[in-house]
């Protein structure tokens, strides 16, 4: 959509319209709400200045891009977001020529701008990175890393910084709100060179004082940090208000040099419900434009509810538990143990790293630490896993959130690779539920376990309901739940298990043994050899990469064993990037759903 010949008033008008296109779809789709409703203005401003068609577009995590892909020929096709086969609802290239690149996590932007305005320098190239970031992806290190390079090397580059909780700072009155607009204006950015020219000429105790005067005058407006950090600064502007905005970038187009704009925002901007800081209303499923109910389904208690309560029973009965998560207090159930022990839990914002290695350093002083994380964004903190956890053997528990496939996020965020990047390293245990009371069991185990810990459980709720009950766990054990004596066993990990029996369900038939592994790492060794010696058909259930997974785990474990005769069939993830979709129609769309696996078995069993 070319909107640059636009009026202001047509450009106002055009920022509702997509406002309301973003409100209509999510409401019934689900999806990132209050962030993109909140940054229209911004990504509309963005699309008049710059061009779309050379210049790179970088949002970080991308969740706020809504308006973006409304701007860039998907005004139809928006329908279809998040759905099965529909529109990502994060930035993707092989979607549109217009995403610069795939976006999921945080805090990202800022390296690939200066990525890409390395690139264009060394090309020649008259294009202009333009970055997005929220002021929540500032807490993470990675963003500051990226900054203090840019700053450095100059490489002309705009950062749109988006405030939308104020938390860089907060202007002190009406005298810097008058001198941040001063300062978005062409004339003073060309006074400031101006004086700048002039005191290199200087001498240095002329010099020394107007630098201090300058200092001073920075004290009274939130942009000392990236001034410091050798960056131009401009801000804070009202990031609701179009014709300002316009203006503003305009500026910092012609600066040719590193800016950093900070605009200030109202997350749900347009939609009141919505409006301020409420992580309710970040990401949302489908819900009542009307009156702002959410529409939920019945269902059982899910994971991250049982893993909540269990923990702030143990929270309750040993004073020494203390707990972390990154930005996803709510998300990972820590909220509540924040409410109830805020000297013990903590959100340390979207530092993944700092998480791991100030929990291993509690470890050491005799703590016991539950590092609540995605399993997604565990990845992040991979070095610290290992070398501040692992190689010191600390007692310490990764409560892996979202593992398995986590439905309409998609490939950004699927927890399948935890299982594979965990087994490689010395003293890590794995284990896994298979339902509620089995989860409380793991749950207190865990506070006995010596060594790291890695628990993983499902987005939402466990297939199997209690159906075989549940004994204490105890390190390295396998269950049996149903011992046919047959030829085939079905070997479930996780909530594999609950699939595992959905399939037996269907094949009535078939008669196999059903196991629950529980431990992926170390293995049941006695219990697995004893399997062997009569089961010579395994399939492997388990909501996780193929490559690498439990079916190679236990492959391997019978070739260490010197064990030939044992065919092991895995019914794992393959080998690609998990689209996004109602988790359901990813399953079928995969053939790792109930009804595909035992056709894949019935075929089996033929040839």
């Amino acid at each position: 959509m070319d909107i640059k010949d636009k009026n202001i008033d047509e450009l106002k008008t055009l920022c509702s319209d997509i406002r309301e296109r973003i409100l209509n779809v999510v409401s019934k789709n689900g999806g990132h709400l209050s962030s993109n409703i909140g940054a229209v203005e911004i990504i509309v401003a963005m699309h008049y200045v710059f061009d779309v068609k050379k210049d790179p577009f970088i949002y970080d995590v991308s969740h706020q891009s809504y308006a973006h892909k409304l701007l860039t020929d998907r005004w139809d096709e928006f329908s279809t977001l998040r759905q099965f086969g529909g529109i990502s609802g994060y930035t993707k290239p092989n979607e549109s020529e217009y995403d610069y690149f795939v976006a999921g996590h945080s805090s990202t932007s800022i390296s690939l701008a200066v990525g890409a305005a390395k690139a264009i320098k060394l090309k020649g190239e008259d294009r202009l990175p333009i970055a997005l970031i929220g002021d929540g992806a500032m807490s993470a290190g990675m963003a500051y890393e990226a900054l203090n390079e840019l700053g450095d090397k100059e490489y002309p580059c705009v950062v749109i910084l988006n405030d939308n909780e104020m938390s860089i700072s907060k202007p002190i009155g009406a005298l810097s709100k008058y001198l941040s607009q001063l300062m978005a204006g062409q004339s003073y950015q060309r006074f400031k060179d101006k004086v700048n020219k002039f005191l290199s000429y200087m001498p240095d105790t002329a010099a020394y004082m107007a630098k201090r005067f300058e200092e001073g005058f920075k004290l009274i407006t939130p942009g000392m940090l990236f001034e410091e950090l050798g960056l131009e600064y401009i801000g804070p502007v009202d990031g609701h208000d179009i014709e300002g905005l316009i203006q503003t970038f305009k500026v910092a187009k012609e600066m040719k040099k590193p800016v950093i704009v900070h605009a200030q925002t109202l997350k749900g901007k347009g939609y009141e419900k919505a409006e301020g800081y409420d992580e309710n209303w970040h990401g949302v499923g489908p819900f009542d434009i009307e009156s702002g109910e959410f529409i939920k389904k019945v269902a059982r208690k899910n994971a991250t509810t049982i893993y909540a309560q269990n923990l702030l029973n143990l929270a309750a009965k040993h004073k020494n538990i203390v707990g972390v998560t990154a930005a996803m207090p709510n998300g990972t159930g820590l909220d509540k143990l924040i409410e109830a022990y805020p000297e013990r839990f903590w959100d340390v914002a979207i530092a993944e790293q700092h998480a791991v290695t100030s929990m291993a350093a509690m470890a050491k002083e005799g703590f016991k630490p539950y590092i609540t994380i995605y399993s997604t964004f565990l990845q992040r903190a991979y070095d610290q896993v290992i070398h501040d956890c692992a190689i010191m053997n600390l007692n310490v528990v990764f409560a892996m959130d979202r593992a398995g496939i986590v439905g309409e996020d998609g490939e950004t965020h699927e927890g399948v690779f935890d299982i594979s990047y965990l087994n490689a390293v010395p003293n890590i245990s794995m284990c896994a539920p298979r339902s509620e009371e089995s989860f409380a069991k793991i749950l207190e185990y865990s506070y006995e376990h010596c060594g790291p810990l890695a628990i993983r459980y499902p987005r939402g709720n466990f297939i199997l309901d209690d159906e075989f009950g549940c004994e204490n766990v105890e390190f390295a054990k396998a269950n049996l739940l149903v011992d046919n004596g047959s030829n085939t066993s079905f070997i479930g990990y996780g909530n594999g298990v609950g699939r595992a029996y959905e399939v037996m369900q269907i094949l009535t038939d078939l008669k196999p043994n059903l196991i629950d592994l529980v431990f992926a790492k170390p293995l049941d060794r006695e219990f697995l050899l004893n399997l062997a010696s009569y089961s010579k058909i395994w399939y492997i259930f388990s909501d996780s990469a193929k490559k690498g997974g439990v079916g190679e785990i236990l492959s391997s474990f019978l070739q260490d064993e010197k064990i030939f005769d044992v065919k092991v069939i895995s019914f794992e993830l393959p080998d690609i990037f998990i689209p996004h979709g109602k988790t359901p129609d990813v399953e079928r769309n995969l053939g790792v759903d109930a009804r595909s696996l035992s056709e894949k078995i019935l075929n089996n069993k033929k040839s």
